[in-house]
């Protein structure tokens, strides 16, 4: 077992419950999570604590409803690079991080390079995306668009 961060922990039943109630609820108080796991509240802040150091927890985040925002239209890119070098990789993984549009973003094995989650307003909206932006990024030779019409499991509560 290692608390270095990027190395693997090994993670014990509590870590994996302590891990599974905040998967669903992350502001929950120390004192709480104590309780639902059946523990005191120093042991299980000192769990909680190594979980984060080690990077097993890399942070909180809202999970917001993208209606309410105003990105309900999702669609999923493959992206096929007309260089797949390191640098290349490196080149087009950099930029696609600076393009707010793109929820996600995987280095894929199989018949394209990249596949990616892209929410936007509507589908003209994403048309603008997909020309102004993913169509410019380094070393792009192709992309493929699959709409969503229904998200039946993502992440949220």
């Amino acid at each position: 077992m290692t608390d270095e961060p990027g190395k693997s922990l090994s993670l014990d039943r509590l870590d994996r419950a302590i891990l599974r109630v905040l998967s669903v609820n992350g502001r929950i108080s120390v004192a709480e999570l104590a309780r639902r796991i059946g523990r005191s509240k120093t042991p299980t802040q000192a769990r909680l604590q190594r979980l984060e150091k080690s990077q097993v927890i890399r942070g909180y985040r809202a999970i917001l409803d993208p209606i309410g925002i105003g990105a309900a239209h999702v669609a999923f890119v493959e992206v096929r690079l007309s260089d797949t070098r390191e640098a290349a990789l490196r080149d087009f993984n950099a930029a696609a991080r600076d393009i707010p549009e793109i929820e996600e973003c995987h280095l894929i094995a199989g018949g394209f390079d990249y596949l990616l989650k892209v929410r936007t307003p509507g589908i003209s909206s994403y048309r603008r995306v997909l020309a102004e932006s993913i169509s410019s990024l380094p070393y792009v030779a192709s992309t493929s668009t699959y709409v969503a019409m229904e998200a039946v499991k993502e992440l949220g509560p």
